[in-house]
């Protein structure tokens, strides 16, 4: 199906802007190393990328007090801005297509905005960007608070965008929010979780955004 031209799109980062997933799960796992969940496996781990990690922290340890979490997530932050993004890489096609995609372009990811605008000056897409928009002090997706907060700043109406993200909570945040949703299939997102949300497209390659702006 091919995507049409929108006012404003929003990009989640991970998983769809930035292969990431090898600096997060090797800073969950030294985190984990802490505690008795020191042997989870990355493909585990890659199914949480986009949500909060309270919710991991809270699945894997159940027994853990929210003081403990916090204590977890902030050495999470630690380590993994020491990792300096070694290993993390945009994807093919990213740049070129950020680059010729017509309107407004923000972001809706779980990143800190300061966080998320290092990571993409790093890569060198932050200049495509109209608006960097991470979760900052209000609930992370699948609620729809980072997409309203772009959505206010760029004055663009919910049926004027569309969000792009690989993971179920993308698609769940994008349905709440009333904007139309596009599924990438080189994430870590399964494709069957992110079906039972039927996004309103799906894309194999992100060059498949300007098929509906004649580019």
């Amino acid at each position: 199906m091919s995507v049409p031209q929108f006012s404003a799109y929003l990009f989640d980062v991970d998983g769809t802007l930035v292969d990431s997933a090898t600096d997060i799960c090797g800073a969950i796992q030294a985190v984990l190393a802490t505690t008795r969940q020191s042997s989870v496996p990355d493909d585990l781990l890659r199914r949480y990328i986009g949500r909060h990690l309270y919710d991991l922290f809270g699945d894997l340890l159940p027994e853990c007090t929210r003081e403990q979490m916090d204590q977890m997530l902030a050495d999470y932050r630690r380590i993994y801005l020491a990792r300096n993004h070694t290993l993390t890489r945009a994807y093919a096609g990213i740049a070129n297509t950020l680059s010729a995609l017509p309107g407004k372009k923000s972001t809706a990811t779980t990143k800190g905005t300061p966080t998320t605008r290092s990571v993409l000056e790093l890569f060198g897409l932050l200049s495509y960007f109209d608006h960097v928009q991470g979760t900052d002090g209000f609930p992370a997706k699948p609620e729809p608070d980072v997409i309203f907060a772009s959505l206010k700043v760029l004055r663009v109406a919910a049926e004027d965008c569309l969000l792009v993200g690989d993971s179920p909570a993308d698609m769940e945040a994008g349905r709440r929010a009333h904007v139309k949703t596009c599924a990438v299939l080189w994430g870590y997102g399964r494709r069957e979780d992110l079906a039972k949300w039927e996004p309103d497209y799906w894309i194999s390659d992100p060059r498949e955004l300007l098929s509906g702006a004649g580019l």
